[in-house]
């Protein structure tokens, strides 16, 4: 499976002229999205189809990110949102802009305010004035209902100490390698055992793979970004 890409904890906002704020439910023409993309559970925004620069945001959007909607006009849609195969969302958005497909969906991953990450499915859509001629992209954005409710979160370093377990690793190894002292190594995988009511180990593995823990055909094993926080 491939590493899905991220963007930082803090993305970036690009400076650019001010952008007359465009309605919050968008009345897509010509080749743009068919209305039943703007369902009740997906919230939107435009974005320039040049630099894919947010221009306008409905409320729920922006809060997705742990933004206001005044907030979230001048971030890069890219620098937002991360698709599981690196470069893939901007290529869809380049055919898009070239006219090459009216719409595409694809799934990506987002970081909300508290630093957590969420899943969700975008899809972007061309909008077209009545001649035909593209003026702006609105992007629907729907969040996945296994990403609100969730499952097991890990620290960074916790995640990292389960990867190591995963893969074979000694308490010295992963001391070794992590910095860690060898009772700090235990009394993480102490805890560990704890939370998921683990015996031993191997119990602790089975387990996290059960509850998807883990990147599906991932060697060596790398804990889901989604669950670390």
């Amino acid at each position: 499976m491939a590493t899905t890409s991220f963007p930082d904890a803090s993305p970036r906002k690009k400076k650019r002229a001010a952008t007359p704020a465009a309605p919050t439910r968008p009345e897509l023409t010509g080749g743009g999205a068919p209305r039943a993309a703007a369902s009740a559970d997906a919230c939107t925004a435009h974005v320039s189809p040049v630099d894919l620069v947010v221009t306008a945001a409905e409320p729920e959007f922006a809060r997705q990110f742990g933004l206001s909607a005044d907030e979230i006009c001048g971030y890069g849609l890219l620098d937002l949102l991360g698709s599981p195969v690196p470069a893939r969302l901007r290529e869809q958005f380049t055919a898009l802009s070239a006219g090459h497909c009216r719409r595409f969906t694809e799934r990506v991953t987002g970081r909300d305010g508290a630093g957590g990450n969420f899943r969700a499915e975008v899809t972007g859509a061309a909008v077209r004035n009545p001649l035909g001629d593209m003026v702006g992209v609105v992007v629907f954005l729907r969040r996945a209902p296994d990403a609100v409710s969730g499952g097991p979160v890990l620290s960074a370093l916790d995640a990292q100490v389960l990867e190591g377990v995963a893969s074979g690793q000694s308490t010295v190894q992963l001391a070794s390698r992590l910095y860690l002292s060898r009772q700090g190594i235990e009394y993480r995988v102490g805890q560990m055992l704890r939370r998921f009511d683990a015996p031993n180990r191997p119990a602790l593995v089975a387990r996290a793979h059960a509850l998807g823990m883990f990147a599906a055909g991932q060697w060596p094993p790398r804990v889901l970004p989604e669950r670390v926080r």
